[in-house]
């Protein structure tokens, strides 16, 4: 049966991809829907992407320490896939392929061994555990750090200025929301009285200074007499409290 123009096409870019880093794969049909791809013995150093028809793939004796992340993902009709012997190291690069094995031990019928580091050498892939990769999120975060780092220092100083004075703004607004002022007057300052404003012509200071000295009776009734409504003093005092924020406390 003749390939579709579609698998031709993957066909040569898989070919000339591998070309880059060993031989070419040799792809071949087996029946009727069924496609081998033979990339065994072949010096690769990585697996080229595959037509999303493989059934069969053979990577054996290469060079080949881990696989790309999301290679197997496209290929949901694999019934053989055939890993070792290979140098594959386990470290963070392997997680993908270790994850994979597991839900996939069946399609594999040579158990994958690790070549490096020394400490976990000729150990099954699928045998690492969740702890051996708790580390590898550790310099993902620090990329995501490095770059956000990297884009605020592009940003300039002006940027970061003008941020931190918006971010005061807010704060000092919303502190004086939440706060309370409170005035607490003594037995000197609880008469409320008010000086009334002098005029600044002199002829009126000297008629007031005349007025006073010619009628010393109206001394005392001047001085006691409240210049401020008293009647209206509680409500001055609720208004202050509740639309200011300002509580006076008298004695």
């Amino acid at each position: 049966m003749l390939l579709s123009g579609l698998t031709v096409a993957v066909l040569l870019l898989t070919s000339s991809s591998a070309r880059r880093t060993g031989k070419p794969c040799v792809f071949s049909r087996t029946g009727p829907a069924g496609l081998r791809a033979n990339c065994s013995s072949s010096d690769l150093a990585e697996l080229p992407g595959l037509p999303p028809e493989t059934t069969e793939l053979l990577t054996q004796n290469n060079r080949l320490t881990s696989v790309p992340p999301g290679l197997f993902d496209p290929l949901p009709r694999l019934q053989v896939v055939s890993l070792a012997p290979n140098p594959f190291r386990c470290d963070c690069s392997i997680q993908y392929l270790r994850n994979w094995l597991l839900k996939n031990s069946a399609v594999v019928p040579a158990e994958p061994l690790c070549s490096s580091p020394g400490p976990l050498a000729q150990k099954a892939i699928s045998e690492l555990t969740d702890d051996s990769f708790s580390h590898c999120a550790l310099p993902l975060a620090r990329r995501i750090l490095a770059s956000s780092c990297a884009c605020a220092a592009s940003a300039g100083a002006a940027g970061v200025t003008l941020l931190c004075l918006v971010l005061l703004l807010l704060w000092s607004l919303s502190l004086a929301r939440r706060s309370t002022i409170t005035l607490d007057l003594g037995e000197r300052a609880s008469g409320f009285e008010a000086v009334p404003l002098r005029s600044p012509r002199p002829e009126h200071r000297r008629r007031r200074r005349l007025a006073e000295d010619s009628d010393p009776a109206a001394w005392p009734e001047s001085s006691e007499r409240p210049l401020v409504n008293m009647d209206l003093l509680p409500q001055v005092l609720d208004v202050l409290h509740k639309k200011h924020n300002i509580k006076i406390k008298a004695p």
